[in-house]
């Protein structure tokens, strides 16, 4: 199976799971919940953005194609339930191709 289909069955099966989350969730529970948020989202989907998260400050890393994306990813992270602040360190480079 590849990875990008592996991807959206774990973003179906976990369809939703970012808007149920309890605000006391934990760190590592809270940086899936961010990423599940960006397999949802269309824009985002087919990226490699990395989260991480401390005391419910979510910090992303990778590469995008533009400055949209990397505002979209902050978007998307500040609207997952529990996430208090986003710190981005995203890089956008133009010529990369999706994954």
């Amino acid at each position: 199976m590849s990875r990008l289909s592996l991807a959206l069955v774990l973003a179906l099966m976990l369809a939703g799971c970012a808007r149920d989350m309890p605000a006391h969730a934990d760190d590592p529970t809270l940086a899936t919940h961010v990423k599940i948020a960006f397999l949802n989202d269309p824009d985002l989907a087919a990226l490699r953005i990395q989260a991480s998260a401390a005391a419910g400050v979510v910090t992303l890393s990778g590469v995008v194609r533009s400055p949209e994306q990397a505002a979209r990813a902050v978007d998307v992270a500040r609207r997952v339930q529990g996430v208090r602040e986003v710190i981005s360190q995203v890089t956008v480079r133009p010529s990369i191709s999706p994954s």
